[in-house]
């Protein structure tokens, strides 16, 4: 190989751990809930939420939303300490918390490996699984059926 053909590999490395505005990325990782999906980045750097481009206070704009997507980090006491950007996609609010709360927790976990038992134990780490049970054929919904007769 020539010396022009290494040299994009090691531009592209390069990029993927710095975001706009030189902040260092130092875990990225992906919650899931439902429908949702949730790409997060840890940065060093401000502190602060972005959020689909938007701050935590526009994206989520009730106080219950918030502490729920904020608690993994207040349970190994980090708030405010890194800066976290996240790509949301897909399902409702509350898939979107969840699945945010998730990746949030793996990415702590790949910052500092120490951090597991804490999130672990506050249930951080576990994948929500439960989905919406299908429709089946005949009924109302999942399993409401149509109300019954007599006459």
């Amino acid at each position: 190989m020539t010396d022009t053909q290494e040299q994009p590999v090691a531009e592209k490395a390069s990029a993927d751990t710095k975001m706009a505005g030189g902040m260092k990325v130092l875990a990225q990782a992906t919650g899931r809930r439902k429908r949702s999906r949730a790409q997060v980045r840890l940065l060093e750097g401000e502190a602060g939420f972005t959020l689909n481009g938007k701050r935590l206070e526009e994206y989520f704009p009730t106080m219950a939303m918030r502490v729920r997507v904020l608690e993994p980090l207040r349970a190994v006491e980090l708030e405010g300490r890194y800066a976290i950007h996240a790509k949301l996609q897909g399902g409702g609010t509350t898939g979107q918390i969840d699945s945010l709360r998730l990746g949030i927790a793996r990415a702590l976990e790949k910052v500092d490996p120490e951090l597991r038992d804490v999130l672990k134990k506050g249930g951080f780490l576990t994948r929500d699984s439960r989905r919406v049970e299908p429709k089946k054929y005949g009924l109302r919904k999942a399993r409401r059926a149509t109300q019954y007769t007599k006459r």
